[in-house]
């Protein structure tokens, strides 16, 4: 029997849920606010909050002074190339791992997380001599390498527990009827875990998105996505807090509506095989 929730408890926990998701929204909100200030109210003390002069000048200026597409589709085919094919190669991975583990397969799994731990800076240099040496700095090419093996750990640690709430009877099944591995893996299985494979691709896309130290060292400006778009309005002048604001509203927008859009298959995904 569930037990009864009070009027009360249920003040007290939506209260707590709006305030941290305000504090969550709000430095958003306010980088909004400030792409639409002067220069001189972006830094007024004591900060102004609605009541200023608004303009648009600043995304003018960073329309004219940037090529936001060009930024934009580098980030577009960086993210979700990196992410495409990270999900072709764990897909595989987390199934031999959930339906057929041996003795090693939680070592190998720890070995991929840890690899996460390692700071990125102590991988760098190496990084950066080998992509010289074959052509592939500032290419988007050599971005969608590093961010999928960046971003490969992730994926497998998370196709893996979603593969692992899946019937293996249901597979054995598939088997007994005469289907192949690959028939078992693209008929059967990706198709039941729709939802978290859909929740794994929004998170990595997000990951891929917002990644920063590598695409600002692995790149100058023909592969140069939105978040070095973002950096070129720090400059040995100053910080033009206004223009930095227009700039990374322009620049974090997309990836803000594909989360509302998707938001609800995304805790779809987050929460399969959390209820039985």
């Amino acid at each position: 029997m569930a037990r009864k929730v009070t009027t009360r408890r249920k003040v007290i926990v939506t209260a707590i849920a709006w305030t941290l998701g305000i504090l969550i929204f709000f430095p958003i909100l306010w980088t909004f606010l400030t792409s639409f200030k002067s220069e001189a109210d972006a830094i007024a003390s004591p900060p102004q909050f609605l009541f200023f002069h608004w303009t648009t000048e600043n995304y003018a200026e960073v329309q004219s002074r940037s090529n936001y597409l060009s930024h934009f589709m580098n980030s577009v085919i960086i993210s979700f190339g990196s992410t495409l094919i990270g999900l072709i190669i764990a897909i595989p991975a987390a199934w031999a791992m959930a339906f057929s583990p041996t003795k090693r397969t939680k070592d190998v799994l720890m070995w991929m997380l840890s690899t996460k731990m390692m700071p990125p800076v102590g991988a760098l240099i190496p990084i950066y001599l080998l992509f010289r040496n074959s052509g592939l700095l500032d290419t988007r090419t050599g971005l969608v390498i590093v961010l999928t093996l960046i971003n490969l750990p992730i994926i497998v640690w998370m196709l893996y527990t979603y593969f692992k709430e899946i019937p293996g009877e249901i597979l054995e099944a598939a088997r007994m009827d005469g289907a192949s591995l690959m028939k078992e893996i693209v008929y059967v299985l990706t198709p039941m875990a729709v939802p978290g494979i859909a929740s794994t691709l929004l998170l990595n896309i997000i990951l891929a998105w917002n990644e920063a130290f590598w695409t600002l060292n692995l790149t100058a400006s023909k592969a140069a996505p939105l978040t070095a778009f973002i950096a070129s309005y720090s400059s040995p002048e100053g910080l033009f807090y206004a223009k930095l604001s227009a700039a990374s509203t322009m620049a974090i927008a997309p990836i803000l509506i594909l989360g509302w859009f998707s938001q609800k298959q995304l805790v779809r995904g987050l929460t399969f095989g959390a209820v039985k």
